[in-house]
This record gives structure tokens, sequence and C-alpha cells, in this order.
């Protein structure tokens, strides 16, 4: 029997995901009844926060290869990337003072590397292909005696295209020189190990994987290479002196959670979303054959489709089904702008067709039947059918 379909439909999971029923479970004793400052060990209240932060700290370790003591708490990714960027150039200033980034990354990245650029760092903007993949090539040839930081995200936020990592991080290690990834959007959806793939640096968000907004985790290898962060926060030494401030412990509790689930969940779930993505562009492309895939057709998160279509402007799509879904032209960050998105354009087809985009994330609340009538909706409003 099918349930009735609540409208509107949340198609839009790429700059948010609810909240997991289980993760707030989990977090809701450490708001008033756990409630002790885990920086506080003299007493029991101290103690159980500390024992739960503790817990956390393993289950986020576990979920991408790390060991506990290399996960530190954050308020999110954007504070993440900005830690990682700004802490290993400012801790690497005696080596050099050269960056190499990509062209697509998202904006926490790019704008900390522009600051950066405002006071002598030199950033190198990597460009991509067709599909969204960086010019490993490239990336060689921009390395030199200077460089002091790789960055390249796991998977774009507004396209999918995830990013060949272990590549990568051969290149990094045969340059002796750190690997930093933004996996906001990666983590806790597809398989990530660090060991595996040669990571550095590692910049995670739980409110992308079901987890609380506000709170996310930076890993930092911690082996004989040891890499040295500058903090950016100042004020009591936590979190191993690179984040100070008190800890959020009901938020890090939930993205203990999240993680918990995702690890024994995301190969399954990814696949089902994958069947839902495919079943969406197969619908599109059956009445519109002229519509086009944004990102790499394979190399991609399960979740995400990011498509256009010629002549169609997506803000007047998003206008027309807004009542019915909640999808969107591109990144949370910059959805109001009036421009294009500089990561479609980055690919190389021109304004016309970043106009006509919109992207379609997944979750895990998603039916089939939503789906459906999803795909029934916005080729409606493509027609200008409004009955």
């Amino acid at each position: 029997m099918s349930v009735a379909i609540k409208y509107p439909i949340y198609l839009d999971h790429n700059a948010t995901t609810p909240t997991d029923p289980r993760v707030l479970n989990e977090m809701l004793p450490y708001f008033s009844t756990i409630f002790g400052n885990p920086a506080s060990i003299d007493h029991t209240h101290g103690l159980l926060a500390q024992k739960a932060v503790s817990l956390a700290r393993k289950k986020v370790a576990a979920l991408i290869g790390a060991h506990e003591d290399e996960i530190i708490f954050t308020s999110g990714a954007t504070e993440s990337d900005n830690l990682a960027i700004r802490g290993i150039t400012d801790a690497s200033k005696e080596k050099g003072n050269h960056i190499i980034t990509c062209v697509t990354e998202h904006k926490a990245v790019l704008d900390t590397c522009k600051y950066l650029e405002k006071n002598g760092t030199k950033v190198t903007y990597l460009p991509v292909d067709r599909t969204g993949i960086v010019d490993l090539d490239k990336l060689v040839e921009t390395i030199t005696k200077n460089t002091v930081l790789i960055s390249v995200m796991a998977a774009n936020n507004e396209i999918g295209t995830i990013a060949p990592l272990k590549e990568i991080g051969k290149i990094a290690a045969d340059y002796n020189i750190p690997f930093h990834t933004d996996a906001a959007q990666a983590a806790g959806h597809i398989p990530l190990n660090v060991e595996e793939l040669g990571i550095n640096v590692m910049s995670i968000s739980a409110h992308k994987m079901y987890g609380s907004k506000g709170i996310g985790a930076l890993y930092v290898r911690r082996n004989v290479n040891r890499i040295k962060i500058s903090p950016i926060l100042f004020g009591g030494g936590h979190e191993h002196g690179i984040r100070s401030g008190t800890l959020n412990v009901p938020g890090i509790v939930g993205i203990g959670k999240a993680c918990e689930i995702a690890k024994k969940e995301m190969l399954r779930e990814g696949e089902r979303l994958r069947l839902l993505r495919d079943k969406m562009v197969a619908a599109f492309k059956k009445e519109f054959p002229q519509v086009e895939l944004n990102g790499h057709p394979t190399q991609r998160l399960p979740n995400n489709l990011n498509i256009s279509f010629p002549g169609v402007e997506s803000k007047a799509i998003i206008n027309s089904v807004k009542e019915y879904l909640s999808i969107s032209a591109g990144s949370a960050c910059t959805t109001t702008v009036v421009e294009p998105s500089y990561v479609i354009n980055a690919l190389g087809f021109g304004r016309e067709r970043a106009f006509s985009s919109i992207r379609i994330g997944l979750g895990k609340t998603n039916t089939d039947e939503e789906v459906s009538t999803a795909v029934e909706i916005i080729v409606r409003a493509i027609r200008g059918d409004t009955n």
C-alpha cells in the first residue's frame, strides 16, 4: 500500500540532511542529563562527558580508517577546511609558501586560499576536464620546492564527481607534501580509508550525513612524519592544542553515531540511491533527449544528480516546482547570487549550460514513489503544463 506523499519533497541532500532519529536519540541526554564539560575531569559529570567524546572519536575514526587520536572536533567542514589550509600554511612558513588546489573546490577552500594570497601565499588553481576530474599531469607540473600543501576535494558538492584520491595521494607522498581533502560530501556516502588513499588531512561534516549542524571533524595524520598545524583559535588548548573551545558534546555524540550508522549502511543505501538516480536520468532523457548530465557519468556520488535542460533556466524550473519539490541550482553557499555556477563554468561548457542546470540530491528518506512524482512535476514545469 502506497503512503501519501508529503509536499514539498526534499531533494537537496547535498545541501544538508535531516538528522537521523537514531542520531537525535543518542544526542538528547547530553543536552540536559549528561551535561558536563569534558574538560572538567575532577568530577563524575565531566568524566561522563569525556567518555562520550572519546567513544564518538573512535566512531569517527573507524569510518575513515584512522586512529582516534587523529580526530579533531570542529564546528563543521568550513572550519576544518580553514584550520587545515591556514594551519598547515602557517606551520610551514620555513619550508615554503605555495598551495595547490582546484578551481571547482568548495568556497570554504577557495576563499581561504584567496585570503592567504592577500598575505603572500602563492596558490595554483588546477583545471578540470569536462567531467570535473582534476588534471593530474598539471598537478605534477605545478609542484615546486616551495609547495607545502595539496588540497583537492573528495567529491564535488555540485556535480558529484569523485576525485582520483589514491592517485593524488601517491603524487603527494612521492613529493613529501601533505594532502588535504574536503570530504564533506563523501564521508558517510562512499568508502574512504585515509591510509589506503594516502590522505594526510581530511575535513568532515556531520550535517551532510544525517548528523546535526554545527559539528564536524578534522582528521590529521599523526605518524613519524606528523603533519604540523598551527591553531586558528586560541584559549584553553583543547583538541591537542589545535582547536580551543568547549566541546559541543551533544553534537560530537551525534557525529559519532552518524558515522557508526554510515559505516554499517552506506554501501546498501548508496546502491539504492544510485538506482533511483539512474531512474531519474533515464526518465528525463526519455522526455527530453537533449538533456545533459553534469559531472562524471560513473565516478560520482550515488545520490547526486546535476542535469542541464538546454533552453530552460534553472531558476524558472525551481520557482515553478518549489511548492512541491525542494531542489537547487547548485551550492547552498552561493544560491543567493544570480550568477551561473562557477563549478559548471569550470567544465568548459559555457554560461548557458550553467544557467540551465539543476541539482537533485537524493537521501535515505526518499522513496521510489517520490522520485517518480518528482520527475513528473519537473517534466510538467519544463513543458509549461500547470495542470
